[in-house]
């Protein structure tokens, strides 16, 4: 009797904590009621190279299929223009007579062709044989495992699909189950937005195709790429079907199984991609024969094997860090009606973790292929036209796009970035000699592509200076070299690697300083990053010298630079170089609204709210302004900020937020936070009302709009910098901690110096902190009025009640 009572309460007990597992809210389940009908509600799938966007539909599952190194062209001709630079010293003369007009005019002349585009590679058709209506639809994607379900009943027979795309064997793999025996029909077919031709031969459907060939000018697609021989990469797809019952079936162009119960989908694809200076034609890699590797071995092995090895390998990154917010009252509801109730001011932290995770899941996904990073979609674009040729811009959202890299201990992430810096400085060499007269170093300009482009863009004169002429994407990515080894102190790296792209990008600027009246150092000629300024007799411009922004990267670049040559015991004479150059570099000036002067003189922004905020790149992502070390620059930065608002577009409240967060305003970065994941329409759809502008779609994609990955990224790694915030000396716990996030937990933050922070905090107070140290050394921990030095041997832990 006691017995049978206490085996009931064991089950009321389980029973209890199951319901309580299910109607509790997920912090990394995205899910949803219904199939999605657009890109904006699709659910993401990548393994770094190979990416997949399913829609889950019932009668028809659409998939768009990626790869990371299917982009259009081929090596770029980095002598495009070889005598641009005798453009400059007309250039100067006109800015020196304060000929702005003419100077604009003439900046023009320094300017080459438009980036390439990141191609669709094709899509996906699984059409069921269904005939009755389905209910109980259920869609979803676990970011834990990196896995997307879908379910529902026709008639009382339940259809399940599992899709997951592995990294360790380069495959994605769908599983279809019926829970009647024999239910489950259907057929695979595949077509391409690309030249392709399609063939099914033994029981395995190929896709065969070939990338445009064409110069992109004005991000227009040129159709005559169609015609092109011989040139263009090449892609191959193959899917091949293993089933345990039924019959498969085949015609000229699509696969088919019949009557089964069970069903593995084996998707392969490859490029003939071989490296940014190679010919993808004549010089590339067999894809054909890779594809067909990857697939004969992936299809040998069961699907338990294949899920777990997937799972293992993801979860080594993806479990490095855990965050908790406190108590939740928030309700279970789909992804979509979540971001719709937290927009009208519901309270749903664990949205806030979601969001968090999913970008970290999203830069693991779309950033595991060495030099070639994710680009402005990460890797999931449909489009041939893709907005903005979904290349790699390098005035903000290149950048961006890694923020939360090393910060939210995803290290290995950052690797593709820095490999392709180094390819930037292969054709930035000739692109410093020929556009800009500058025979030592290396430059890159406003956009690339997979070719590592380093060329001033703009159609050869043709399109504006005020994004197309902006030479100082070296001097912003050779800080994130040094950010690399801040956090992993890995010196070999930096020795062997970084420190020579670190160098010939502080080369770069050197040369290209000038002196102005004063004798200080200045750019010229300069812009500042999409903006426009007014002159007090009303000409609209761009092209100016001295522009803040430009002298902001440049003293980071020269600050990482000598820090990096003393880590190294280095080029003594070229740092003494630098750190003269440094300290005579055009201070920086407070206009008369109290805030950081964009342009040289105080003059007023076409746009007094513009999305880029290039003058404010020394608070963040830079850190030499601070409110502790120049409190007046920090304030002026304040000022900036309010006067530009909080409403802009999504990656520019990504780097808002950070910015806040670095002036310790946790309450002000919080409420830009909750701005940024505002409910956004997907961009076709149509309804009475439309929710538009920046935000987060429904599949929690960032709202530029459109699409754009760079706010998922930025929001992310703000997340993590209202947490914890650190230089090579110091480690900040909780220095912009918003009063919402009141008790809370992280473990697996990161912080330079090669330290990993595990914290617990309550009443907005720090309570307990765990240190780790990578490689040894030493830090001040600090928190609230109080601090405390430690030192740790390599692989000591030590924890603190603070």
């Amino acid at each position: 009797m006691q017995s049978n009572r206490l085996n009931k309460l064991f089950l009321v007990v389980i029973c209890f904590s199951f319901c309580a597992s299910v109607s509790a809210q997920s912090d990394h389940i995205l899910w949803y009621k219904q199939a999605a009908d657009y890109f904006e509600e699709s659910l993401v799938l990548g393994n770094g190279k190979m990416g997949a966007t399913v829609f889950g539909g019932v009668d028809s599952d659409k998939i768009y299929l990626n790869d990371i190194t299917l982009w259009s062209g081929e090596p770029v001709n980095a002598n495009m223009n070889p005598e641009a630079y005798k453009n400059l010293p007309a250039i100067r003369e006109a800015l020196k007579n304060e000929n702005y007009k003419l100077a604009e005019e003439l900046n023009k002349k320094i300017q080459g062709k438009n980036s390439e585009s990141f191609a669709p590679l094709g899509t996906l058709n699984i059409d069921n044989h269904h005939t009755g209506k389905a209910t109980n639809y259920y869609r979803e994607l676990d970011i834990s495992k990196a896995i997307s379900k879908v379910s529902y009943e026709i008639d009382g027979v339940k259809f399940t699909r599992e899709y997951f795309v592995s990294a360790p064997d380069q495959i994605m793999v769908i599983r279809l189950t019926s829970s009647k025996k024999g239910a489950l029909n259907f057929d695979i077919n595949s077509n391409s937005l690309l030249k392709f031709k399609m063939e099914a031969k033994d029981n395995v459907l190929s896709m065969n195709g070939v990338a445009p060939i064409h110069e992109n000018p004005g991000y227009q697609v040129v159709p005559t790429f169609l015609l092109e021989k011989e040139r263009g990469t090449r892609f191959t797809t193959l899917i091949k079907i293993k089933n345990t019952d039924g019959t498969i079936t085949s015609s000229t162009s699509s696969l088919g199984l019949k009557d089964a119960t069970e069903a593995l989908i084996y998707v392969s694809i490859a490029t003939s991609f071989n490296g940014f200076d190679k010919n993808p034609a004549t010089k590339g890699l067999n894809d054909k024969a890779i594809a067909l590797d990857n697939l004969n071995k992936a299809f040998s092995k069961s699907f338990d094997k294949l899920k777990q090895s997937h799972i293992a390998d993801y979860q080594k990154f993806y479990n490095r860090v855990t965050l908790n917010l406190g108590k939740t009252e928030a309700p279970n509801l789909p992804t979509d009606e979540r971001l719709l109730r937290y927009a009208d001011g519901k309270e749903d932290k664990n949205l806030e973790i979601l969001y968090f995770q999913y970008g970290r899941y999203l830069l693991i996904s779309s950033s595991r292929t060495m030099g070639v990073p994710a680009n402005l979609q990460g890797l999931w674009n449909p489009y041939l036209n893709p907005p903005w040729s979904s290349n790699y811009t390098m005035n903000i959202n290149l950048e961006e796009n890694y923020w939360l890299a090393e910060i939210t201990n995803l290290s290995e992430m950052h690797l593709p970035l820095l490999s392709f810096i180094k390819n930037l400085s292969v054709t930035g060499k000739v692109t410093a000699k020929t556009f800009y007269g500058v025979d030592e170093g290396w430059a890159a300009a406003h956009n690339s592509d997979i070719w590592a482009m380093t060329n001033p863009v703009g159609v050869f004169g043709k399109e504006e200076p005020m994004w197309a002429c902006w030479p100082m994407a070296g001097a912003w990515l050779s800080t994130h070299i040094w950010e690399h080894y801040a956090f992993t102190q890995d010196k070999d790296y930096l020795k062997n690697e970084g420190y020579e792209l670190m160098k010939g990008a502080a080369q770069f600027c050197l040369k290209w300083l000038v002196e102005d009246q004063n004798g200080n150092l200045i750019t010229s000629p300069s812009t500042s990053p999409e903006n426009q300024y007014i002159t007090p007799d009303g000409f609209i411009g761009a092209t100016i010298y001295g522009g803040t922004a430009d002298l902001a990267m440049i003293r980071e670049c020269f600050d990482k630079t000598i820090k990096a040559s003393k880590v190294l015991n280095v080029d003594a004479e070229f740092r003494t170089k630098l750190e003269t150059a440094l300290s005579k570099l055009h201070p920086y000036q407070i206009g008369k609204k109290g805030n950081l002067q964009e342009w040289y003189f105080d003059w007023n922004d076409k746009d007094p709210k513009h999305r880029h905020q290039s003058q404010l790149f020394g608070l963040f992502p830079g850190d030499h302004i601070t409110p502790l070390k120049t409190p007046e620059l920090a304030s002026a930065s304040r000022r900036t900020l309010e006067i530009k608002g909080d409403e802009t577009t999504g990656w520019s409240k990504g780097w808002r937020i950070n910015l806040w967060a670095r002036l310790w305003d946790g309450n002000r970065s919080y409420k830009m936070f909750r701005e940024l994941l505002r409910y956004v329409d997907p961009d076709k759809k149509k309804t009475e009302k439309p929710r538009r502008g920046g935000g987060t779609y429904p599949n929690l994609f960032d709202a530029h709009p459109p699409f754009q990955i760079d706010g998922n990224f930025g929001g992310a790694a703000a997340v993590a910098e209202m947490l914890v915030q650190s230089n090579e000396s110091e480690i900040r716990l909780l220095p912009a901690l918003p009063d919402a996030w009141e008790s809370g937990s992280v473990k697996g933050i990161c912080a330079r110096g090669g330290f990993e922070i595990s914290m617990e905090w309550n009443a907005k107070t720090l309570k307990k902190v765990t240190v780790f140290s990578k490689n040894g050394g030493k830090t001040t921990l600090i928190s609230g009025d109080k601090n405390k030095a430690i030192t740790l041997k390599k692989g000591q832990r030590i924890e603190i009640i603070w």
